[in-house]
């Protein structure tokens, strides 16, 4: 899930056309969220960015077609700017804006704010538009559902809870012993559990059920993004490490039990903690406590469970 306020550059620019630079996948985010954003190009790859191989020939290439649109405003969320403001900067547009790292180059203070590393995610970019006079809206997040959507989850029961094991770093995942204990204590309580995940997590999601006793759906690698998100949006819960569903959940406004391993809670964890749980380790002079099955299972029963009181 990408924190882009583009609601809020929308709000404030609504004659603009809005272009995303991303990674080709970003394509099906920008079709999804159509009425934010208008085209997107392909980031080429620049030298210190891992996720694309950098080229001099396809970044000049890529940056004489930019110039040619003639962008009034360059906005960079890449982190703290350190490695990306320089690419920022040829991309030629009248104004470019965005963060930087006290200590390091700042291209211009009245348009680059310091980066706010002690904030949540979603209030960092925030920050950002405040800073920049763009009136904020909230800090939810959003995930529209098509029709479409719904295609793969036709034969799913009507009460069920998902349970996601992955994560995209190994060292941030719960035991899967830990996992089959919450999803055979979540199925004795009368629902059924849904393991999901990318293809890449099958044999994660696979070894899982093998541990369990009752009998889960295994749907890992079988849904889209769109798929995934429709299946949250009508499960009784979500439980999974601190990984991209758990802001997908936190979008469709479904329930959820984040477990921290190895990471910060306080940067990733959702920010409505009466529908969203998180734990994490918790680290005292000379012990450490884990997250147990026990713990995971008292909020799992509070949000599944708990009374709702009507106040008439």
């Amino acid at each position: 899930m990408l924190y882009l306020p583009l609601e809020r550059l929308e709000s404030a620019f609504p004659q603009a056309h809005i272009t995303l630079i991303g990674l080709p996948w970003a394509r099906s985010f920008v079709e999804r969220f159509s009425h934010y954003l208008d085209d997107l190009l392909e980031f080429p790859g620049y030298p210190g960015i891992p996720e694309v191989p950098p080229s001099v020939g396809k970044l000049s290439k890529f940056l004489t077609s930019v110039h040619k649109q003639c962008f009034d405003l360059a906005l960079q969320m890449h982190g703290n700017g350190t490695v990306i403001n320089s690419f920022t900067a040829l991309l030629g547009a009248r104004i470019h804006a965005g963060f930087y790292l006290p200590g390091y180059y700042c291209p211009d203070p009245n348009y680059f704010l310091p980066y706010p590393d002690d904030q949540p995610e979603i209030w960092r970019h925030l920050r950002l538009m405040e800073f920049l006079g763009i009136p904020l809206q909230g800090n939810e997040l959003e995930f529209p559902l098509k029709d479409e959507d719904f295609a793969t989850i036709q034969q799913i029961p009507s009460q069920y809870v998902c349970i996601h094991p992955g994560a995209s770093l190994p060292e941030k995942r719960w035991s899967l012993e830990n996992f089959a204990v919450v999803g055979d204590a979540i199925a004795a309580r009368g629902f059924q559990v849904v393991l999901t995940g990318s293809e890449s997590e099958a044999t994660l999601t696979q070894a899982l059920a093998q541990m369990m006793h009752c009998e889960p759906i295994n749907l890992a690698g079988k849904t889209s993004l769109g798929g995934m998100a429709a299946l949250l949006s009508r499960a009784s819960l979500l439980v999974c490490n601190d990984t991209g569903v758990s802001h997908l959940a936190a979008a469709l406004k479904v329930g959820s039990v984040v477990i921290f391993t190895n990471s910060s809670q306080h940067r990733w964890a959702p920010l409505n903690c009466k529908i969203h749980r998180s734990l994490s380790p918790i680290f005292l002079a000379n012990s450490y406590l884990a997250v147990t099955p026990e713990m995971v299972m008292a909020q799992v029963e509070d949000l599944l469970f708990k009374e709702v009181v009507i106040v008439t």
